[in-house]
């Protein structure tokens, strides 16, 4: 038999926090977490934190997971590896997996804060391996360092997937396409720009109708729904992938709510079945709280607040001292973050348990892009959700983020010294330093950068636009390294292109050859068409390309192919260049024999 105080039920965002707050009062707590390690969801989140640096905004889930179990002091027991296998009317029972045993708990106090589990879908032969969901993935990719796969379908817009989708991508992956069945992508703005400007096609009103393979995933076909969501015939599409990755929701778990005779209500807004909570967070059973997304599917940063919230309202009632102003001031935090337009629906939820307040925020945008030719930050960040760190990290005061931090950010470019973190501070890797007229015909454009290799000085790269595009040739001029692994690299790009190019490649490290006669690469074809050499024959003469010992039989219609895309003119337009004598190499031995033979 265990005895404890506060009996924690899952050491995520929630949990930690709750437990933080009891053990700085001298609460015995007890932590019961399934995972191998405490942190939940965290230890596995590579990605920035949204919202304020009181709630470690731009700092990465794992190294909050580390903070946060810092904060932990001796009057913690934590039972990792250790499952709650039931809440009867006078004790709880859990399993030890280390130790191979079931073992029983009497608490004072009790917070479920078990969160939740991944809501699938069915299609043909989802059962196959290399179904996943977004969980399974992040877990085996960040936590145990093991890549899925090497070619991924992502089904769901929702922030998991394009999170996931941007961590593929670090992994090494590639990611052919993210698949949505609304017609507005789910997550994110800044989220979704981030993958899109790397290449990744995000196709609305689509689902997957079936996995491909036999043993394995080998492929997928998905395809267009109409209004109510049926699949259109003849709309499908193939992909070839290893690995599809489900990302379409979460469901509460409410199971160990339920048996402790919590009162369980259906609320879609909040994610399904919920428990019923108060404003303390406390459930009809007095003694039992609720935080995190078991009480409704929220960001982790909602999930630590309530979590301190439970805890201080435990830690107020065992120990006698009054914490009201503190529990009203997490409260009032809960309304901030809570006063965006993505949180709508969660309001809407709450709703049919207490009142909700909101507060206002600024929905204009700035129109200003600043003065031409000095470096300044663009800020493309136009949806309203709950973030500052780009002005709190501003050490001249030149960003705001009026009213609240679900706000839009204003730039004054009369006080920005061009000095960039707030590029490296952004969780959405949404602004960018941008200068005119950096050198003749060049502007600079300084982006942020969380993939390795880092690019080096003087590396010529190919620049992508806001959709992924190849659009120039660019040269890094500087790399920036930081601390949170949020790079700089700094880029001169064709004069015109500064508000144009958000991204880069480096160039593939095996070449694609062209004209093998003459080891003439579809790069250096294309680069020539970008520096003016728009002509079939101009091309010849400047790269040798069809002058080896074919003659141009291999080369002339790939080298016309690209002459097409590059230009966009048909290929009656381009037309296919002079056939000159010889159409086979012929030795000048055999040429002077010739003639000789001839005079005889």
């Amino acid at each position: 038999m265990v005895k404890t105080d506060f009996l924690v039920i899952g050491g995520g965002p929630a949990g930690l926090c709750a437990a933080i707050e009891t053990s700085k009062r001298d609460v015995k707590t007890l932590i019961v977490d399934e995972g191998v390690e405490l942190g939940g969801q965290l230890v596995k989140q590579t990605h920035k934190f949204f919202g304020h640096e009181g709630f470690y905004a731009s700092v990465r889930g794992f190294e909050i997971a580390k903070k946060l179990i810092s904060q932990l002091n001796e009057n913690v027991t934590v039972k990792t590896q250790t499952t709650v296998t039931g809440i009867y009317e006078d004790i709880i029972t859990a399993y030890d997996r280390e130790k191979d045993l079931v073992f029983e708990i009497e608490p004072k106090y009790i917070l479920i804060s078990v969160g939740a589990s991944e809501r699938f879908i069915p299609f043909k032969n989802n059962h196959l391996p290399g179904v996943y969901g977004a969980g399974a993935v992040q877990t085996l990719m960040n936590q145990f360092k093991v890549l899925p796969g090497k070619r991924v379908l992502m089904i769901g817009s929702g922030n998991i997937g394009l999170i996931v989708s941007y961590q593929l991508l670090q992994a090494g992956a590639e990611v052919k396409a993210i698949v949505e069945i609304a017609d507005k992508v789910g997550g994110y703005d800044v989220h979704a720009r981030k993958v899109k400007r790397l290449g990744v096609p995000i196709l609305l009103r689509h689902t997957i109708k079936e996995a491909i393979g036999e043993e394995k995933v080998e492929g997928a076909v998905i395809a267009q729904v109409d209004e109510k969501y049926n699949i259109i015939a003849g709309s499908e599409k193939e992909f070839a992938v290893d690995v599809i990755c489900v990302a379409v929701g979460l469901v509460p778990s409410i199971e160990l709510a339920s048996m402790a005779g919590v009162q369980i209500q259906y609320i879609p807004e909040l994610g399904g079945y919920v428990p019923y909570r108060d404003r303390e967070m406390r459930t009809n059973v007095k003694n039992i709280f609720v935080a995190g997304d078991l009480a409704g599917i929220e960001e982790a940063t909602t999930a630590m607040i309530e979590g301190k919230i439970a805890g201080l309202k435990v830690a107020e009632e065992i120990t006698g001292q009054n914490l009201d102003s503190e529990i009203e001031r997490m409260q009032e935090e809960l309304v901030e973050f809570r006063s965006g337009p993505f949180s709508e629906k969660v309001r809407k939820g709450l709703e049919r348990f207490f009142p909700q307040e909101m507060m206002s925020y600024s929905k204009t945008s700035q129109q200003d892009l600043g003065p031409v030719g000095k470096l300044r930050p663009v800020i493309e960040c136009y949806e309203n959700i709950p973030c500052n760190p780009c002005q709190t990290s501003c050490p001249a005061g030149a960003i705001t983020v009026p009213e609240n931090i679900n706000s839009l950010p204003i730039v004054d470019y009369s006080k920005c010294t061009g000095c960039g973190i707030c590029v490296m501070k952004c969780p959405g890797l949404a602004i960018f330093l941008v200068q005119e007229n950096f050198q003749p015909d060049r502007d600079l454009v300084i982006m942020p950068y969380e993939f390795l290799p880092l690019p080096e000085k003087g590396q010529e790269v190919i620049a992508l636009d806001r959709e992924g595009r190849e659009v120039a040739r660019a040269q890094v001029v500087r790399v920036v390294k930081s601390a949170n692994k949020t790079y700089l690299v700094h880029l001169s790009v064709p004069a015109g292109m500064g508000e144009v190019v958000r991204s880069f490649r480096l160039p593939k490290e095996t070449e694609s050859f062209v004209c093998r006669c003459e080891e003439i690469t579809v790069d250096q074809v294309e680069r020539a068409i970008e520096e003016g050499f728009t002509d079939y024959e101009e091309l010849r003469r400047y790269l040798r390309v069809g002058m080896g010992p074919c003659g141009g039989r291999t080369c002339r219609s790939i080298v016309l192919g690209i002459l097409a895309r590059k230009t966009g003119k048909t290929l009656k337009e381009i037309g296919f260049g002079t056939f000159r004598p010889p159409s086979m190499p012929v030795k000048f031995e055999s040429i002077v024999k010739g003639e000789i033979e001839n005079e005889k």
